[in-house]
């Protein structure tokens, strides 16, 4: 078997073999030369590498798994990068969250070791929490940096390692890279200071929760409507997470009373025992609490993912069916009944801004000029939300911001997607809605007829290890070489490569620079408005496929037809890339 082992791969598991490593992750190892080289290939060819999520990887053992040495290096490198940029200061503070994946809290215990082994001041949240809360903890506790252990949605296998600068946002240039820098540089466990005193780790938690909480219902626009809806029937399922405990108390705090919480789903489990994936974009993982909503006729129907920065809804539609909003229309009706609001109560100056990214739909571009805010367009990646915020700290007034996938965020008190204050404002919204004897859809036939009926649809392909990394690039790489003319018998008329941060018009040769950071993105615009993205996952091993199409939508009435000819349109333009 071992003659099938490539020889870097094999002398990088020897090195753990050798090594300072504990016998079981050296069982372990031996194992998978023995037995599985296709695993041993994959567990060793590269180390963990931060992507606009961090660090995220099975768990297991080699250098490109989750494990306690993996986490112990990146920590270090983490502390050796912040006594770089913050040299006179001590104690330098961080602070550790980490959600109820299998292993979280023994990563967090590993990093809360690690840090205080360089003599840092360490705050521990005492249980599972939500990653928005560690992101307004990093802020109030007035610390340098924090970390979240989390995989977010990915399946039960995986964990993952976020890291925070001291506005509580995920770090982002020249940040992640310094910290990469640090972490290479450490070739040996012995490098790592792998414990230290107890007294620099200090517990924290309900207090935490209650001023956050608090300053959460600060951003409710109609809390004597939500009073008046208090019997709004909203069922809820954490999906085994860490909104478990803070979005039912934000639903209480914002005035609902009538919250059905899906007992089976509200037990921290890392091995997410009723789910097929703990991701509210996955149809199946509401099937509980679908089937709840449907016996008692529920008004609302929301999911968080395991570390509850991400919401999924459910409402009922125009035939009392309910039906699964995607994170394109979600953020459509949170934007506009906050831009609605802000506007109806004067609280608009001409000086705020909201901010959203590349692939998300182009509708919240129409909803915020409609109402004449500030409207910025960014990367995937709420790091870089969170960057426009911090930008314009003290100068602009931020609104909302969210993206396509499931996050959002309301007020600059947090610096990463939010979804306990993203679940009180969606049921602010319903409620708003339902005082007016109306449903959040029909709000979302309202949008529709005022702007244009957008439709978007994401198209995830999995690649998994080396080869499939390989073949990703390959991809990309022909798509630039031998870019589409034509898709779905529409021209390409415009071509964003934010690669090479130009901007192409097919139709009149003109080139323009793309002023945002380079990324592995391009976006093919197509003569009838269509807009086809396409990007590597920077947290999965998967390449992205991103449609967005649009239609009039004259009378709310021919919802359903003009919904079909969109839908058979991605279905063509899918067909037409070959991707199916």
């Amino acid at each position: 078997m071992e003659t099938t082992i490539d020889k870097f791969i094999l002398e990088r598991a020897q090195s753990w073999l050798e090594g300072s490593f504990d016998e079981g992750m050296k069982a372990r190892v031996r194992e998978l030369i023995k037995n599985n080289p296709t695993e041993l290939t994959d567990a060793f060819y590269r180390d963990l590498e931060f992507g606009t999520g961090g660090l995220r990887g099975i768990m297991g053992a080699g250098t490109n798994r989750m494990n306690k040495y993996t986490v112990g290096m990146a920590t270090q490198g983490l502390a050796n990068y912040l006594k770089k940029m913050f040299p006179v200061l001590y104690p330098i503070k961080v602070v550790i969250s980490y959600d109820s994946r299998n292993n979280s809290k023994y990563f967090a215990g590993v990093c809360s070791e690690v840090l205080s082994g360089n003599g840092f001041k360490v705050f521990l949240f005492d249980d599972i929490r939500p990653t928005p809360e560690l992101s307004f903890a990093i802020r109030y506790l007035k610390c340098q940096s924090g970390i979240m252990i989390t995989a977010s949605h990915n399946p039960k296998e995986y964990n993952g390692y976020k890291a925070y600068w001291d506005d509580g946002a995920q770090m982002i240039p020249p940040h992640d890279s310094g910290v990469i820098d640090e972490v290479k540089k450490i070739t040996r466990i012995e490098e790592v200071n792998w414990s230290g005193p107890k007294e620099n780790i200090h517990l924290i938690g309900d207090e935490i929760d209650t001023i956050y909480l608090d300053r959460i219902a600060r951003l409710s626009l109609n809390p004597d409507i939500n009073r008046k809806q208090r019997n709004l029937k909203i069922v809820y399922t954490p999906l085994h997470g860490a909104g478990r405990k803070l979005v039912p108390a934000i639903l209480e705090k914002f005035g609902f009373e009538n919250v059905t919480i899906i007992k089976e789903q509200a037990v921290a489990d890392g091995n997410f025992p009723t789910l097929r994936s703990p991701n509210p974009e996955e149809h199946d993982a509401m099937d509980l609490a679908l089937k709840k909503a449907k016996e008692i006729d529920a008004d609302l129907v929301m999911a968080t993912d395991p570390d509850a920065d991400r919401v999924g809804i459910a409402v009922k539609n125009h035939k009392g069916e309910f039906i699964l909003f995607n994170g394109n229309q979600t953020a459509a009706l949170l934007f506009y009944y906050i831009l609605n609001q802000w506007k109806e109560q004067k609280m608009l100056t001409g000086n705020e801004f909201i901010v959203t990214t590349i692939v998300t739909t182009e509708l919240l571009k129409d909803i915020a000029e409609k109402f004449r805010v500030e409207y910025f367009d960014v990367l995937t990646g709420f790091k870089f939300i969170a960057e426009v915020i911090r930008r314009n700290e003290g100068v602009k007034t931020f609104i909302v911001g969210g993206e396509e996938s499931y996050g959002y965020l309301v007020g600059d008190f947090v610096r990463d997607k939010d979804a306990v204050s993203a679940c009180a404002m969606i049921a602010e919204t319903a409620a708003f809605m339902a005082e007016q004897q109306r449903s959040l859809f029909d709000l979302l036939l309202n949008i529709y007829k005022d702007f244009a009926f957008y439709k978007e649809q994401l198209l995830s392909i999995t690649k998994k290890g080396k080869e499939g990394a390989e073949e990703i690039m390959k991809l990309m790489m022909n798509y630039r070489d031998h870019p589409f003319t034509a898709i779905n018998n529409s021209k390409v008329v415009k071509i964003k490569d934010y690669q090479g941060l130009k901007e192409k018009n097919l139709i009149t040769g003109e080139e323009k620079p793309i002023n945002l950071p380079a990324s592995d993105v391009l976006q093919f615009i197509l003569e009838d408005g269509s807009k086809i993205s396409v990007r590597p996952s920077g947290t999965e091993p998967k390449i992205k496929y991103y449609f967005g199409v649009r239609e009039h939508l004259d009378d709310k009435a021919n919802f359903d037809e003009v919904e079909e000819a969109l839908n058979k349109k991605i279905g063509n333009i899918i067909a037409a890339m070959q991707l199916k």
